[in-house]
């Protein structure tokens, strides 16, 4: 069994190039805007966030996978369309990095810095779930009177 394993992961691998599909500017748009996704990226660095319909972001991160988390907001006009690219605008960098986006699963995608393809990181759709709360206190029905203990409805003794 380890042998089809190896041989299936391999298949996977070797294909994994080929299944990568290169987003248009409108498609990436669909995408993502208004979706939460969670990061991971070559040097390790993490986190996640989402892209708002103004193309502000706003999401966590921690560089290199080391040390604290940080919450980022970015302005809106963060992210800009130059022709069929997707660029971004970060002050404190001295030129506007524009990015390769290639879906690579039905809910994740490769983005990498154009001309430079081992700086990428990999973003995956992520789904809240609905919080779930766990009590043991059983809820009575609202149609029923809630019932009053004779210990607790008596006077304290010595009173």
């Amino acid at each position: 069994m380890s042998g089809r394993f190896v041989a299936a992961a391999v298949a996977v691998l070797v294909a994994w190039p080929a299944a990568a599909e290169p987003l248009s500017v409108e498609a990436a748009h669909r995408f993502v805007v208004g979706k939460t996704f969670a990061y991971s990226c070559f040097d390790g660095t993490r986190g996640a966030g989402r892209i708002q319909s103004d193309l502000s972001v706003a999401g966590t991160i921690q560089v290199k996978g080391a040390g604290p988390v940080r919450f980022v907001h970015l302005p809106p006009g963060t992210l800009k369309v130059k022709g069929a690219a997707v660029c971004a605008s970060v002050r404190g960098i001295p030129f506007e990095p524009c990015f390769n986006v290639d879906r690579t699963a039905p809910q994740s995608f490769r983005g990498s810095i154009s001309g430079l393809s081992f700086a990428y990181c990999d973003f995956t759709r992520h789904t809240p779930r609905r919080p779930s709360v766990r009590t043991s206190v059983r809820q009575r029905p609202p149609s029923q009177p809630m019932p009053i203990q004779a210990a607790a409805a008596a006077p304290a003794a010595g009173n």
